[in-house]
């Protein structure tokens, strides 16, 4: 229920609707799908972490590790999955750009072989700056957290 005694509809993404709502592709694209999206509040995306993506060959062989800037990175586009649904964003060719990180913190290895939950919820909603929190789980573990601030802007001209 929200606050106001009436239910929130929550929704969720397959892979087909998350790349309607943004516009990267592999390698950046970091959400596989969305679990659960409540529209002006909060959205749970997941990130299938395998051996293939391409900077596990360096980051570290012999014990690879997803980087901490990429955890953070895939909380910041599921934020962009977020706005771009609870703004009417999608097809509108807007893109949803970083503006500052806070308080990242790592707690935990991401390794291949797991999911990374990513929820990430509104602190404020404009419709030009979005604040958001964000945390990301293993196994139900915290693995990362941060805070973060994004712009909606038009893409660059050619």
């Amino acid at each position: 229920m929200s606050e106001g005694g009436s239910a929130a509809a929550t929704v969720t993404r397959d892979i087909r609707a998350v790349m309607a709502a943004l516009p990267h592709r592999y390698p950046m694209l970091l959400v596989d799908r969305v679990s659960e999206l409540v529209i002006d509040e909060r959205i749970t995306a997941i990130k299938a972490v395998t051996i293939n993506e391409s900077f596990f060959q360096g980051h570290f062989p012999g014990r690879p590790i997803m980087p901490g800037v990429l955890i953070v990175e895939a909380l910041a586009q599921a934020a962009g999955v977020l706005a771009v649904e609870s703004l009417g964003l999608k097809g509108s060719g807007k893109l949803v750009y970083f503006m500052a990180i806070d308080g990242a913190k790592f707690r935990a290895p991401v390794e291949p072989g797991c999911l990374l939950e990513l929820k990430v919820s509104f602190v404020q909603k404009r419709s030009s700056v979005c604040k958001f929190a964000g945390q990301a789980f293993v196994d139900g573990k915290l693995a990362a957290e941060a805070n973060f601030t994004a712009m909606i802007a038009d893409p660059p001209k050619d």
